[in-house]
C-alpha cells in the first residue's frame, strides 16, 4: 500500500482512489449484490408506480358526493343500528386455537421422523425435546385456564 505524503497533493488522492477502489470492488464482488441492486430497483419502480397510480386516479376519478355512497354499504340493507361488540372471548379461544395447531404442525413431522431416530440412537434425546415443547404449551393452557380464559360465564 502505497504511504501517504502530506506535501504531495496527488498522491493523497491516488491513496483515496485506491481505498475506493478496494471498497467498491469488494461491494461489487459480494455474492448477493445482484440481488441487492434487484431489490432496490423493485423498490424504486414499486414507488413510482404507486404514484403515478394515485396521479391518474385523481385526474381521472369523478368525485361524488351522493349519500348512498357515503354510506358504510353500498349495497345490501340499511343498517338500523350499530352493530354488537363481539365478545374478546372468540379471540382468545380464536388464538389458543392457532397455538395448538401449531403444535400439531410441529408434532406430525417429529411423529413421521421419530423412528429414524430412534434407529440413529438419538431417540430419547429427541423424545425430550418434544416432551418438553408438549410441556410449555401445556403450561400455558394452565396458565390460561387459572385466569378464567376458557370461562365463559362472565361475559363482560
Amino acid at each position: 500500500m502505497p504511504t501517504i505524503d502530506s506535501a504531495d497533493p496527488g498522491t493523497l488522492t491516488q491513496a483515496q482512489e485506491l481505498i475506493a477502489a478496494q471498497v467498491s470492488s469488494a461491494f461489487v464482488d459480494h455474492a448477493y449484490f445482484g440481488v441487492f441492486v434487484l431489490f432496490v430497483l423493485s423498490f424504486i419502480a414499486f414507488n413510482y408506480t404507486l404514484k403515478i397510480q394515485r396521479f391518474i386516479s385523481r385526474k381521472l376519478a369523478k368525485k361524488s358526493n351522493e349519500k348512498l355512497k357515503m354510506a358504510p354499504y353500498e349495497c345490501g340493507p340499511v343498517p338500523i343500528k350499530q352493530p354488537a361488540k363481539i365478545s374478546h372471548h372468540f379471540f382468545i379461544i380464536a388464538l389458543l386455537f392457532v397455538l395448538f395447531d401449531i403444535e400439531v404442525v410441529f408434532m406430525i413431522p417429529w411423529a413421521v421422523v421419530y423412528k429414524s431416530f430412534v434407529a440413529s440412537g438419538a431417540g430419547l434425546f429427541v423424545f425430550i425435546e418434544m416432551l418438553s415443547f408438549v410441556l410449555l404449551l401445556v403450561i400455558g393452557l394452565i396458565y390460561a385456564w387459572k385466569k378464567g380464559a376458557l370461562r365463559w360465564q362472565n361475559m363482560e
